[in-house]
């Protein structure tokens, strides 16, 4: 991973680039957070901006790191390595983190209360979903995975506008799901993202 970033000339062209850590599958969830933390310091020195995934549905077990205490136990550690890597490094490189879909209105408020007390930079909303009443009625409808693109979007949107009110202007909102056109993309800023992917 690090060598394809290394080879990469795209943040010598001026772009942004957000580098994705997160749990190897074969971790067990008790042990996740050692994941993270070589994910972290690895990106750091390449990265603009670090994403901690805790929501990918085709890692077993990832979601359950969306929980108010194992999450808060997750960014806890991580802002204390975001720090001394800041210190090693000579610059701080924010720090994000993507949650799903799925989460239910009171979910949603924890993670929001979670990112604000560990400050937190931003937020990616959202990740794939698990849910497949868009798709029920098509030939694969029923497989396992993580669903993109257009079923994601209305799920999507209904995260940030809540995250959005749960975190007023200061916590950045990189919305992401179902962009299919302009008017997509005009759809998440107006439901609150900063930002569209």
């Amino acid at each position: 991973f690090l060598a394809n970033v290394q080879r990469a000339h795209f943040r010598e062209r001026g772009g942004i680039l957000g580098l994705n850590i997160g749990k190897n599958a074969a971790t067990p969830i008790e042990h996740a957070v050692d994941d993270y933390l070589i994910g972290l310091a690895g990106a750091y020195p390449h990265a603009d901006y670090v994403t901690v995934n805790i929501s990918s549905p085709n890692t077993k077990n990832l979601r359950a790191l969306q929980s108010d205490e194992a999450l808060d136990a997750l960014l806890g550690t991580l802002r204390r390595r975001q720090a001394e890597l800041a210190d090693q490094h000579g610059r701080r490189v924010p720090m994000f983190v993507k949650i799903a879909p799925d989460l239910d209105d009171t979910q949603v408020g924890v993670v929001a209360a979670t990112l604000q007390r560990h400050r937190i930079d931003g937020v990616i909303a959202t990740n794939t979903t698990i849910a497949r009443d868009a798709v029920k009625h098509l030939p694969h409808g029923d497989e396992a995975g993580g669903l993109s693109g257009a079923p994601v979007f209305e799920a999507s949107n209904r995260v940030i506008r809540q995250l959005r009110a749960a975190l007023g202007p200061a916590v950045a909102i990189i919305g992401v799901g179902g962009v299919m056109s302009g008017a997509d993309a005009l759809a998440k800023h107006e439901a609150g993202a900063d930002l569209v992917q």
